[in-house]
């Protein structure tokens, strides 16, 4: 059983009782709606990393019917740390979600200009939950409240790298990369890259500095182009490896 046929919904844990799914009042309008079921239509469940097989009872429940094994995870746990860009931040989030990035952290740099409000935030996460069921992913990113880069490196890290732009650093590439049964960071800078500072503090804190190719690429395409190499790296290995 695929479960391709049917419209994939996120559902939180605590939306499930027994095998009982309550739908909030989004997922109401969202399935009635604008998909026009009706009870007795089927959907996937997406709760946990788990799709489940389930079936529209009423207008605010839904029954959860079996478990569909299914695979489309990245084989490795990618964070992208990330200085907010001016614009472009949502396609960001959409693109590195569909990619198979984990976790999100948004960074305040000292080039960074976008100062995002409460209301921001909700509406990023709401973007990565909709990327996530569009493009049939097991797991919904998270997208963690915006630090400071000074916080953010007094958190550690497993392997973490940092994008640079007009230093010497090595394709990121050509690196050994981590294994899949390990983890990973990569950090790419806001408008203007990375301040002499921030490089020299990341260092410090153990960052290796890489380089995403010979052209200086956009705030918000670097990201996409990290998460691009990393997602085909590890699934071209992966898949060999099976």
């Amino acid at each position: 059983m695929s479960g391709t046929q049917w419209q994939r919904v996120a559902i939180a844990p605590e939306q499930l009782h027994n095998d009982r799914i309550g739908l909030t009042a989004e997922q109401q309008h969202y399935l009635y709606r604008v998909l026009r079921l009706k009870p007795g239509d089927r959907f996937i469940a997406l709760i946990q990393s788990q799709w489940w097989l389930s079936e529209l009872r009423d207008l605010e429940t839904a029954q959860r019917l079996e478990m569909i094994p299914v695979q489309t995870e990245l084989a490795i746990a990618i964070t992208l740390m990330v200085a907010l860009p001016k614009n472009g931040f949502e396609e960001i989030i959409r693109c590195c979600t569909e990619l198979g990035v984990r976790e999100i952290i948004p960074i305040i740099s000292d080039r960074t200009l976008l100062k995002p409000s409460p209301q921001k935030l909700d509406r990023w996460r709401r973007i990565a939950t909709e990327a996530a069921e569009q493009c049939e992913r097991q797991h919904i990113p998270t997208l963690h409240n915006p630090l400071s880069f000074t916080q953010a490196l007094e958190t550690p890290y497993s392997h973490p790298y940092l994008a640079v732009t007009r230093t010497p650093a090595p394709h990121l590439l050509t690196l050994p990369l981590p294994p899949p049964t390990e983890a990973l960071l990569i950090a790419t800078g806001p408008e203007g890259g990375w301040t002499p500072l921030e490089v020299e503090q990341s260092l410090k804190a153990g960052f290796q500095p890489i380089s995403l190719g010979q052209r200086i690429l956009r705030a918000v395409t670097a990201p996409i182009v990290a998460l691009s190499l990393l997602a085909a790296h590890y699934e071209i290995h992966s898949t060999h490896d099976r």
